[in-house]
């Protein structure tokens, strides 16, 4: 299969914003195994900023626009550098593909886009892909930035006619009430359409130090299935459980294809 994985910032990274090394190197191994065993993956990846945070020994989250740009420049170079080094091991050539809205939206640039991710593929490497965080920002205007990697990964899996999208975060699935405030709230393992009553689901915003919450997953999940994409979200503190992801097992919430 060809499978595009998303994972956030609150996957990679510790609370203080350091990496987190023991995960980032068990999701590295679980990944070099899957395109061992023959599937194509594409890995679009957060945390620029998250990290840059961490690099600078920075006490929080910049709120000034130039603060994230300066933290994302410096947090891009050492996460690349990590895959580079982690898939390295494993014999896996990385690629590094950094977007902004621009190359998605201008028909173009979008068709470069494509072309070069076809060209990775076809050479055996694993593109490494993330929003440029230090150029694209919200004061440019919303035609030229994404926003989050949720939406960018869908896009990414539709553009590029992926089988599987997986956004790994830190929760579990889509639950059927807010698990915070109702212990008896359950997973919801299979969503056919995302309607009205599946958005009425949705929470608010992620984790301190990324961005998005539920609501850009489901946003995502209408692209990807839209794209004869299947998406899954599951908890991304278990790497481990993307081999089961990939077989079709329950693992998460599973969006099925959009019936025509």
């Amino acid at each position: 299969m060809r499978i595009t994985v998303k994972v956030g910032t609150s996957t990679l990274t510790h609370a203080t914003g350091r990496l987190n090394i023991q995960r980032i190197e068990k999701l590295c191994k679980v990944l070099s195994d899957l395109k061992n065993a023959g599937h194509e993956i594409i890995l679009v990846s957060s945390g620029a900023i998250g990290m840059g945070v961490g690099k600078l020994n920075l006490p929080g989250r910049p709120a000034d626009m130039p603060g994230k740009q300066a933290a994302a420049a410096v947090g891009q170079c050492e996460l690349i550098y990590t895959y580079d080094k982690l898939f390295g091991e494993y014999n896996h050539t990385v690629a590094q593909l950094l977007l902004t809205g621009e190359d998605i939206k201008n028909g173009q640039r979008s068709h470069n886009v494509r072309n070069t991710l076809t060209r990775l593929l076809e050479l055996g490497a694993l593109p490494v892909i993330n929003e440029n965080d230090a150029v694209a920002t919200d004061e440019i205007g919303v035609e030229n930035t994404i926003g989050e990697n949720d939406t960018l990964s869908a896009i990414v899996a539709a553009a590029i006619g992926a089988d599987l999208l997986v956004l790994l975060s830190d929760i579990d699935g889509l639950y059927d009430s807010d698990p915070h405030q109702n212990p008896d709230a359950r997973i919801i393992p299979t969503v056919e359409n995302v309607d009205d009553h599946i958005y009425a689901l949705a929470g608010g915003t992620g984790s301190a130090l990324g961005s998005g919450g539920m609501v850009t997953k489901l946003n995502a999940a209408v692209i990807a299935t839209s794209a004869d994409c299947e998406m899954v979200i599951a908890n991304g503190s278990k790497p481990d459980l993307l081999y089961d992801i990939a077989q079709g097992k329950p693992v998460g919430t599973r969006f099925l294809k959009r019936k025509v």
